[in-house]
């Protein structure tokens, strides 16, 4: 079985296109206004509307009220992407409330921030591990900085919960990213972009056919 894709911040339908057509198996979309691959609900709503079933929708929030979930639902998601500095507790509520599974965000700079996943293992339905951009960054989002982490520091890790990598892969480095880490399940946004919030058919045609190229490793 090859790597598991989730292309994120899509948001025009050559973009969706592309994703499907090479075989993606998750497409997000982003519900954070301050970033450039932000959608209305409506937007995703009306994009979604050719989407196979078989696809995973997801959407991305940051530090989200219930209200402003509640409205980005009027769009069929599947799964929710808490992006912030949501607690379990949060974490927790959010699926209680809304009934659809949660995937939270860790943001990675340091070895140690890896352990502050054990905290939503097994609370949240999926972890994503993610780079946390530098304080001194302009501009800064998130998630989508084009920034990796350190791979090694997710190498010999174990979790129940499921999990995706994430953070400045491209289809160049991918093999590397998952020959360190061991994940099956990877996501990618500005690795597959002509410029932030403009997804690039052709870059993310390549980078599924990275992913397709590569057998996922089992753990």
């Amino acid at each position: 079985m090859s790597i598991a894709v989730k292309i994120c911040g899509l948001g025009d339908a050559a973009g969706i296109g592309a994703a499907i057509t090479g075989g993606a198996r998750f497409i997000g979309f982003v519900f954070y206004p301050p970033s450039p691959r932000a959608v209305t609900p409506d937007r995703a709503a009306s994009l979604l509307a050719s989407v196979p079933p078989d696809v995973t929708k997801v959407g991305l929030f940051v530090d989200a009220d219930d209200s402003a979930i509640a409205a980005a639902l009027v769009a069929p998601l599947d799964l929710m992407q808490l992006h912030g500095a949501e607690t379990p507790e949060r974490v927790a509520a959010v699926k209680r409330r809304f009934g659809l599974p949660v995937m939270k965000a860790i943001s990675i700079a340091a070895a140690g921030d890896v352990a502050a996943a054990r905290a939503y293992d097994g609370v949240a339905d999926w972890l994503l591990f993610d780079a946390k951009p530098p304080r001194d960054l302009a501009g800064a989002l998130p998630g989508g900085n084009g920034l990796a982490f350190d791979w090694r520091w997710l190498g010999a890790e174990k979790w129940t919960t499921p999990w995706m990598l994430s953070g400045g892969l491209t289809a160049d480095n991918l093999g590397e990213a998952v020959a360190i880490t061991h994940a099956s399940h990877v996501d990618v946004s500005s690795g597959v972009e002509s410029r932030p919030g403009h997804k690039d058919p052709a870059k993310i045609a390549a980078f599924l056919a990275a992913a397709t190229a590569i057998a996922a490793p089992s753990r």
